[in-house]
């Protein structure tokens, strides 16, 4: 930063030399560096965290070891994780998981405002959307849902189960359930967790019409009725046994949800109906 003002105050008349005294280095440095602004190595470098802060955008879960492995899958790339790690810590990205000494991890922005406000009613399908993710043990490690709730009717729109806590977990939820439903301009409410926050996930709600929503830092009331879900699966799936396996944990999930919470689990909000018989009688009324 010093040398391009070296070169602006010899343009209004001040010799290199009287400047460079003043400033305490070489004239030679000065000179080196008109010769060649920006080294190669200067270039690269930039180039590098350019597309790291994409990638961390996309997902800010992301730390540098996985930036590094999208580095050189998506952006052709090659660069070691030291260096890396050297450029991410320079530039302070790092992952949102990151737990720092003394300091809890706290969410981050609010992307969209809260157009819920805690009124979790819809008056027909396809008008509010929740969604959240929850995790459980297994003894290979930790299994993660995100889901995708329709208030209307409480029926899981869409869902994504894997090993991995990142946004293309929340990407892909939300990609089943505007696949299988063709929403328009439904409202999307969750918190704010990372996997919401992320690019991707902005971008998908944008491209697709729906209009994102988020809830206030710690207020877990604000996504209440997703929270009810969850603790139905937590009762009747969760905390039944010891899952062995994530496959084994997999299957009992997707099993729950669409044999037993959509086909045979009556709601007294919906007039004891479950939510498949729910959205079959609203579909014929309003086709009448």
């Amino acid at each position: 930063m010093i040398y391009p003002l070296v070169r602006d105050l010899a343009s209004n008349g001040v010799p290199v030399v009287v400047t460079c005294r003043v400033l305490r280095f070489s004239p030679q440095a000065f000179y080196k560096w008109r010769a060649a602004p920006v080294s190669s190595r200067d270039w690269s470098d930039a180039h590098l965290v350019d597309a790291a802060r994409e990638i961390h955008a996309d997902d800010p879960v992301f730390g540098y070891r996985f930036i590094a492995d999208e580095l050189r899958e998506e952006h052709h790339i090659q660069a070691s994780e030291n260096r890396v790690a050297r450029l991410c810590r320079q530039h302070g990205i790092a992952s949102v998981l990151v737990k720092r000494k003394g300091r809890g991890r706290r969410p981050g922005p609010a992307v969209h405002d809260d157009l819920v406000r805690r009124v979790f009613t819809a008056t027909s399908p396809n008008r509010l959307w929740l969604t959240d993710i929850t995790e459980h043990r297994t003894g290979e490690g930790k299994l993660y849902l995100c889901a995708v709730k329709d208030v209307f009717s409480g029926r899981i729109v869409g869902y994504s189960i894997d090993d991995r806590m990142k946004a293309s977990l929340a990407v892909a939820a939300m990609r089943n359930a505007i696949s299988l439903r063709d929403p328009r301009a439904t409202v999307v409410h969750s918190d704010r967790g990372s996997q919401f926050r992320s690019g991707k996930f902005v971008r998908l709600l944008r491209n697709n019409g729906l209009q994102g929503s988020m809830g206030r830092v710690g207020a877990c009331a604000d996504n209440a009725a997703m929270e009810s879900f969850f603790s139905l699966l937590q009762k009747n799936v969760l905390n039944t046994k010891r899952w062995q396996t994530r496959e084994e944990l997999r299957l009992a999930i997707v099993v729950w949800i669409e044999a037993t919470y959509h086909r045979r689990r009556r709601q007294r909000g919906l007039g004891k109906l479950t939510p498949i018989e729910f959205e079959t009688v609203h579909g014929i009324a309003h086709a009448a």
